[in-house]
């Protein structure tokens, strides 16, 4: 058993220029003004479009990430209909009995009782029930990892909901995270949030 720290993977290799230049010729078509762009025009472009909330135009690119976290989190992000969601199995065959670390921690108490929780998993397998029959008893600090595939703007719509104060902590711990590596990866897009 580990207590694992959660984390965020963005899955969709970031190349800020190639997206610039892509949101930036797909928005022109709006406006008929193609021919205005140029190799730095681009951010500006995007900046004035989402200043003016015109953030439709972002949605022409997209972003998966890989979130590592307890299964209880994991109902947060697939309240969103616009998100794709791949999510790890507990079913299908025998998991490696790990926990969060949630962000409030965990005393020794609460160690004993994840090594008692595993064992018991553990011994329910032994006794012949299948992974699908002994994950009944796993509780909701069961690590496990959840891919997420959204538009730009889905994205920033979820971080603006999801990183604020009165959400679920580790949901704000995750999106604190990734709202602080899309702010440093594609700032015109995220640096606002």
């Amino acid at each position: 058993m580990e207590i694992i720290k959660p984390s965020v993977i963005i899955e969709t290799p970031i190349d800020a220029n190639k997206i610039m230049m892509n949101l930036e010729r797909c928005g022109r078509i709006a406006y008929k003004s193609r021919d205005k762009i140029t190799p730095e025009s681009a951010a500006k472009f995007i900046a004035d479009d989402l200043k003016s909330g015109h953030e439709s135009v972002i949605e022409h690119e997209i972003l998966t990430v890989r979130f590592i976290c307890d299964r209880s989190v994991t109902i947060e992000p697939v309240r969103y209909p616009l998100c794709a969601f791949t999510q790890e199995s507990t079913r299908y065959g025998k998991v490696g009995v790990n926990f969060i670390m949630p962000p409030w921690g965990l005393d020794p108490d609460d160690i004993e009782y994840l090594r008692t929780v595993e064992a018991y998993y553990n011994k329910k397998l032994a006794m012949g029930q299948t992974p699908q029959q002994a994950r009944y008893f796993l509780p909701n600090g069961l690590k496990t990892e959840i891919v997420v595939t959204a538009n730009l703007h889905e994205w920033r719509r979820i971080i603006r909901l999801r990183a604020e104060v009165h959400d679920h902590p580790q949901m704000q711990q995750l999106m604190n995270i990734l709202k602080k590596e899309l702010q440093e990866k594609l700032p015109v897009i995220f640096g606002d949030l």
